[in-house]
């Protein structure tokens, strides 16, 4: 189903993603060797480019003729490329895409001034909308994600870290800028304000169902597939969705067994495979890919005021594909 899926998204996008790529290389702006290099350790090592195909959709499913779409979008892969290189240096993670960090490669100092870069790149493309909503939504984007990322670390191996409050961290960290990357292809085509809104809360919800369903990654996959260390959310002290619900339902003992490996920096593979069994045993990986389903239902039926279209019939297989995917 996740391959048949995913071979038919790409499939009917095909062009979209190359002009998209060719666009990320054209448009980058740097004016340093360095600066590309490092940028260019992320960008072009194999991502889905999924929030700048959404803009790119999008705008076309509210009827935009610009021809800019595709220059417009590059603003979404630029800013999700600078929260990874941040994102990875304050989490010390050592993998990223199956590469090795950025920050192990050059320096910290080096990964955060060009994440920096990448953040004024995306400002500065906005501006050429010329339309203060877009670049207002730009704007909120990188305030949300830097603060769920500042929330998320005052946050670690908190045992008491409420489903509430994960939820509100994901908002800011995932969904914001799906959510953006939707709103802003939107408002370029004019669209008027149902539009905007459903394509807004299509976005929110599809960025939940993605961050939902990567937290289950983290305990279902093997590192070949995911691109990073399995149980790297654990090791960085994240507690995710299925170990929230689980340290609620455990029994005293089971609980205490749990909490005593959350608190480790460092654990054995056996002790990470009695973890993914308590999760399963207190249906804590169910109900994590219940929640997302869900989310993914909700945002399909965001879809349902606008005419049937190409781009609707793939932004609703966007969707489906954002939890059964493997990887």
């Amino acid at each position: 189903m996740s391959d048949d899926l995913k071979r038919r998204i790409l499939g009917r996008v095909a062009e979209d993603l190359a002009a998209i790529e060719s666009a990320l290389g054209e448009n980058l702006g740097a004016h340093l060797e360095i600066v590309s290099d490092v940028a260019g350790h992320i960008l072009f090592s194999g991502g889905k480019r999924l929030r700048p195909l959404l803009m790119v959709l999008a705008s076309r499913l509210c009827g935009y003729t610009g021809g800019r779409e595709i220059f417009f979008s590059t603003v979404f892969e630029y800013l999700h490329v600078a929260t990874l290189l941040h994102d990875d240096l304050v989490d010390g993670a050592e993998l990223r895409r199956g590469r090795p960090a950025a920050h192990s490669v050059w320096s910290g100092p080096i990964a955060v001034l060009t994440g920096d870069f990448l953040l004024a790149r995306s400002l500065t493309i906005a501006s050429r909308t010329e339309d203060p909503e877009v670049i207002r939504v730009i704007a909120s984007i990188t305030e949300n994600m830097s603060q769920g990322e500042i929330h998320q670390l005052t946050q670690k191996r908190n045992l008491n870290l409420t489903e509430s409050e994960y939820l509100e961290i994901i908002r800011r960290k995932t969904a914001v800028l799906l959510q953006g990357s939707c709103r802003v292809g939107a408002l370029i085509a004019g669209a008027d304000a149902s539009a905007v809104a459903a394509l807004t809360d299509y976005g929110y919800h599809l960025g939940l169902a993605f961050q939902m369903a990567d937290d289950l990654l983290d305990y279902t996959a093997d590192t070949a597939v995911l691109g990073k260390s399995v149980g790297a959310d654990l090791r960085e002290g994240k507690l995710t969705l299925p170990v929230i619900h689980a340290l609620a339902a455990a029994q005293p003992d089971d609980r205490t067994r749990m909490e005593r490996m959350i608190q480790q920096t460092e654990f054995s593979t056996t002790d990470f495979e009695m973890l993914v069994g308590l999760l399963n045993r207190y249906g804590s990986i169910a109900y994590t890919r219940d929640r997302a389903a869900a989310h993914v239902q909700t945002a399909k039926e965001r879809l349902a005021g606008f005419a049937d279209s190409e781009e609707k019939a793939v932004m609703a297989d966007i969707a489906d594909y954002a939890l059964s995917r493997k990887s």
